[in-house]
């Protein structure tokens, strides 16, 4: 699974999310490291970097600063489905480490 140069917005997330579908993901890889910077709707900016497996599963950790200026922090687990048009889902379970360190799970699509 090669996630270089590849762009993601969300379709879904649970309501103690800050994405939204205007925040967009511009994502970068390197071997089994992928990078990404991300805003757009809550989130002023963002970046993210994580690991991905042979399966192309990718575990991460993710930082931003949201509209209120405020630092928010977690990890996440982002499992890809291939669509039938060939573009990439990832399904992700994540947690914030900062805040309430709630638990949420999203849908984000390549677009």
């Amino acid at each position: 699974m090669n996630y270089h140069n590849k762009q993601f917005r969300s379709v879904n997330n649970t309501d103690n999310g800050e994405v939204s579908s205007e925040t967009l993901f511009r994502y970068q890889q390197s071997g089994d490291i992928i990078t990404a910077s991300y805003e757009g709707g809550q989130i002023k900016q963002g970046n993210l970097i994580g690991k991905v497996n042979a399966q192309g599963q990718i575990e991460m950790r993710y930082q931003h600063l949201n509209q209120q200026m405020e630092f928010m922090t977690g990890r996440c687990v982002s499992t890809p489905e291939v669509l039938p048009n060939g573009k990439i889902r990832l399904h992700e379970k994540w947690q914030w480490t900062s805040g309430d360190c709630s638990e949420g799970e999203s849908i984000i699509e390549e677009v």
